[in-house]
Formats: C-alpha cells, sequence, structure tokens
C-alpha cells in the first residue's frame, strides 16, 4: 500500500531567500537553509515546503520562472539543493516544492523563440490572439494591479494571455508538448529527492482556452499528473492551490488518485471570521458541510502563508467585518480582498488568541501548514509593496539584522523589523529558546502532541454542539482512538455541555490545554466543561490511547 505520509505531516513553509543567508551578501541560500535544518526538526515539522527558488528575473518573488531545471545562482547551486536534500533526508525532514506552470517569465527562452516566429512550434506552448478579446479585463488575479489579461506584444504581432502580471505569460496546457514537459520538470526534482510539489494556480493549470475567449477546465489532466509522479515515486504528493467552492472539491481529489492535498480555504475564511465575530457558529456550519476525503487525500490547513489573506469568498458585510477587525487601515489592505499583514499582528499580539488558532491549526481535520516566523510571533513591514510586508527576513537573535545575514543592512533583500513590539531585539528565536514560556517553546510543544495524535490527521469529523455560539466542539474518530477538541472563541469564559457524544464514550483525559482541570484526573462528559476566555483543551475519551 503507498505510504500517505501527508495524513499526518507538520508542514513548514519556507523561502529560501528571506531564511538564512550563509555566505554574507544579504541574500538567503541554501547554505543557510541547511544550517538551519535543525532548528525545523526540533520544531517538529516532518516536511518543508519551499517557495520558489528557481532561476527568475525575480520581478514577482521567483514566481516568473525563467529556467525550471536549476537554482537562482543567488541562492546557491544545484550542489547546494543536493546538499540541503541530504541533510533534510538524515533528519527525517521530507521536502515539497513548488510547482509553478501556470506561467512562466517573459525572459523564458521557450516565450522567447515563440515571439520571434510565429510558425515555431513554441508559438502554441503560449496562448495568442490578433485582436484584443472582449473579455481581455475579466478574470485578473491582481485587480488594481492589472488592468488586462491580454496584452500586445510588438515583436509577436499579437496579443497573449496573461492570469498574473504582463510579464508571466500563461503557458498552454491544452498542448501536450506542455503537459509532456510539466512531466519533466517534476521527474527531474523527483530524481533529486523531492516528495512532492505544491501546484501554483491549479485551477488555471488545467483550463484550456475555447471559443469566446472562454476557459474549460480538465480534471482529468490532475490523474494524468498524479498516476506520472506516482510512477516516478510511489509516495510522492501533490498540494493543490485551489481556492475552490465546497462543490468542486471532489473534482480536484477525484477518487484519491487526483490530487493528494487541498489548502483549505474554505475554513480558513470562516475562521477568521469567527476570530472577528468572538464566536464559532459560522465555522460550526461550514465544517459539518466540508465534502468528505477519499483516504488518500487530505486537508491542508493554514492560518497565514505567504500570500495576502484571501477572503473574497466572504460576502461583502462578512468581509467588512474582517477588514475592520484585522485590517482597519485601508493601507493593510489588498485587492479589494485581502489582508497583508501576518497572524501576531493581525491578532494585535494576544498571547492567548495565538495559541487559541494554532490550537486549531493542530485539532481541525487535516495537515497543519506552519508559515515560517509564525511560531515566534513575527509581525510584519507595512512600509513594503503589495504582499512584501509578511516576507520580511527571519528573526533569529537580538544581533545585527536580527542574526539573518552578517551583509550591512542596506544589502538585504528585504528589510528585517527593528522598530516597534515585532522588532527583532525582542521577537526572536534565541530570545523565546530561553523562554520556557513562550510561544516558541508552546508550538514546539503542541506540534510533538500532534503527531502523537494520529486521530487528528487520519480521523473521521464530527462538529458537537456545544451549548453555546462561543466554542466549537469536534471529534476525530480513528481506529479505537478518539479525541475531543474544544476551542472558545470569547474572551469570556464558558461552561460546555456536549451533546451528540456516542453513548460509550466513558470519562475524557486532558492530553494538552491551556488551564489545570482541577487536580482531577477524568471528566464526565455529562457534566460541564469548562474553558478560559479563548480557552483550548485536547481530550482523550476513556478506553483510548492515553
Amino acid at each position: 500500500m503507498q505510504n500517505i505520509w501527508y495524513k499526518n505531516a507538520v508542514f513548514y513553509c519556507v523561502d529560501v531567500e528571506t531564511f538564512m543567508d550563509g555566505n554574507g551578501d544579504g541574500i538567503g541560500d541554501f547554505k543557510g537553509l541547511t544550517d538551519r535544518l535543525d532548528y525545523i526538526a526540533g520544531l517538529g515539522a516532518t516536511c518543508i515546503w519551499l517557495l520558489p527558488f528557481f532561476k527568475t528575473p525575480n520581478r514577482d518573488n521567483g514566481y516568473d520562472i525563467s529556467d525550471y531545471y536549476s537554482v537562482d545562482p543567488r541562492l546557491g547551486s544545484l550542489g547546494d539543493f543536493v546538499n540541503f536534500m541530504q541533510l533534510a533526508r538524515e533528519r527525517g525532514l521530507r521536502v515539497i516544492i513548488d510547482l509553478v506552470v501556470n506561467h512562466t517569465s517573459i525572459d523564458h527562452p521557450w516565450f522567447q523563440e515563440a515571439v520571434k516566429d510565429e510558425n515555431s512550434p513554441m508559438r502554441s506552448w503560449y496562448l495568442w490572439s490578433k485582436e484584443k478579446p472582449h473579455n481581455a479585463h475579466e478574470g485578473m488575479v491582481f485587480p488594481g494591479q492589472q488592468e488586462t489579461t491580454w496584452t500586445w506584444h510588438e515583436e509577436a504581432q499579437a496579443y497573449y494571455f496573461h492570469r498574473f502580471y504582463d510579464f508571466s505569460p500563461d503557458l498552454n496546457p491544452d498542448n501536450p508538448d506542455v503537459r509532456e514537459e510539466i512531466q519533466k520538470i517534476m521527474g527531474f526534482w523527483l530524481e533529486l529527492g523531492v516528495s512532492g510539489f505544491r501546484m501554483d494556480a491549479a485551477p488555471f493549470v488545467i483550463e484550456s482556452l475555447k471559443e469566446e475567449y472562454r476557459f474549460q477546465r480538465h480534471y482529468e489532466w490532475l490523474e494524468d499528473m498524479r498516476a506520472f509522479m506516482s510512477w516516478r515515486r510511489g509516495d510522492a504528493a501533490l498540494l493543490a492551490e485551489a481556492n475552490v467552492t465546497a462543490d468542486e472539491v471532489p473534482d480536484y481529489v477525484g477518487e484519491g488518485d487526483r490530487m493528494n492535498l487541498m489548502f483549505n480555504f474554505i475554513v480558513n475564511q470562516r475562521l477568521f471570521l469567527c476570530l472577528a465575530r468572538n464566536q464559532a457558529t459560522e465555522l460550526r456550519k461550514v465544517m459539518r458541510t466540508l465534502p468528505s476525503m477519499p483516504l488518500r487525500a487530505q486537508w491542508a490547513n493554514f492560518l497565514r502563508n505567504h500570500d495576502e489573506l484571501d477572503l473574497g469568498r466572504l460576502e461583502p458585510e462578512e468581509l467588512e467585518e474582517c477588514f475592520r477587525a484585522f485590517a482597519p487601515d485601508e493601507s493593510m489592505r489588498l485587492y479589494g480582498r485581502g489582508i497583508r499583514r501576518r497572524l501576531a499582528s493581525m491578532l494585535d499580539n494576544d498571547r492567548k488568541r495565538l495559541e487559541l488558532v494554532f490550537s486549531l491549526l493542530f485539532t481541525l481535520p487535516g495537515s497543519p501548514v506552519i508559515w515560517y516566523g509564525d511560531e515566534i510571533g513575527m509581525g510584519d513591514l507595512q512600509n513594503l509593496p503589495d504582499r512584501f510586508p509578511v516576507r520580511t527576513p527571519m528573526q533569529w537573535s537580538a544581533e545585527e539584522n536580527g542574526g539573518f545575514s552578517a551583509a550591512p543592512a542596506d544589502k538585504l533583500v528585504r528589510p528585517v523589523i527593528s522598530k516597534g513590539p515585532f522588532g527583532f531585539d525582542k521577537v526572536n528565536v534565541q530570545h523565546q529558546r530561553r523562554d520556557r514560556q513562550s510561544l516558541l517553546n508552546w508550538v514546539e510543544a503542541a506540534s510533538r502532541v500532534r503527531r502523537e495524535s494520529p486521530e487528528l490527521g487520519w480521523g473521521e469529523l464530527t462538529v458537537l454542539d456545544a451549548g453555546t455560539e462561543a466554542v466549537l466542539a469536534h471529534t476525530m474518530k480513528w481506529q479505537e482512538g478518539r479525541m475531543v477538541l474544544l476551542h472558545n472563541f470569547s474572551p469570556k469564559p464558558q461552561k460546555v455541555r456536549l451533546e451528540g457524544l456516542d453513548e460509550d464514550v466513558g470519562s475524557m483525559h486532558d492530553v494538552y490545554c491551556d488551564q489545570s482541570y482541577d487536580g482531577e484526573d477524568k471528566m464526565d462528559p455529562e457534566k460541564p466543561i469548562s474553558l478560559n476566555g479563548y480557552g483550548y483543551r485536547w481530550m482523550r475519551t476513556d478506553g483510548t490511547r492515553r
């Protein structure tokens, strides 16, 4: 049977250029990342997800790729990557990388050849039109920064299509040669040891252009990609970035033979709405209607990532609630739908709420994904443009440049946060390692309990009635194990009476929580259970593993 390792994995997302500078030039690199592998392993992560590190003009944080088969020279060499992979394996860490094949850079040799000759085989690798399409103003991923999805190219004497920026022309996946090349890219990095891919912009990767400049999705292409990947490496996994509705999810996972994992945008957006309202109602509703996953598929849960916090599927009034709570200044918002702040700054650096949301991250059905720096409560730099405020260098110590680099400050790839409550002198790994009560040590402990609780990764979800709108109560059951999870979204203490538990539950034991339980070793689920303001409890039922 296939090794379904990702069902109980803890993912840690790293941007190589902002994690650790190993050669003193001001830019993070694979040498620096390799030197910090023990930190990542100690945090409790089991798989590193790397943002794009390929050769690039770097107009879009590396997502505009000019060579899929090489490493950006600023970050190191292929040899440095292979050394990193070897040492990661020695520490029991898997690695997945970004698969950015919806578009390339305009500097990619494929596009350069395509624009030179209309009869070139490379011409059909991209999407062209002699006339500007009537719907060129639709479908822009970055509204406000893009004015069109079709741009005129003087040398090609035609318009080319781009979902994203005009320097990132879309590939044409309807061309079988393009799909074959995507498989070659996957095969190359699988041979170098990666355990899979996070597919950037997954819905666009499987779209073909039809009449009237409309698109059609071909979900069967996902089966081809999965089959090829599994043939090359049987335990490799595909993680889809697909912000889709619940009814579309089965199209992406199939019978467990398409995507292995799906980012849970559905829960993520409702989670922040509930945080804004200090109640769990909307999250309870959406969790009860989540599509069930086949055995070989899994949700990937996240709090924040390298992009804006995308709340675009909320109703307009709900979106405004979240904006008022987490991005009160217009400058903190992006694209009319998102927030460009880190987790700790959105939550006002409130330790109780930070623990609450991390507890949710670790106990929601699926596998948790942590954005680097969130484990120490890093903040953001709002004077940086676009999505860069959440992509500042990792803060390792109170030394110069936060211990990220020995280069002069003006040579850094991006400024380090140096002022205010999130400055590197106050928020850094070194200080938090020495503080037993730090957020870093809390995350390490919670991650350890999470990995020791296969019910959370493999289990079947049941949402319970807690008797109060403030509390989310759910169970996760796997084989003979069952856990009951309680989270209080209100700053006020709550008394919870659980309804919907099986009659044979018996008593429950705390596995992880934010409080003592009055010296009692067992709790009766038929009696009220206390929760502090923003409190949480992970409990295992009697008769299962303790």
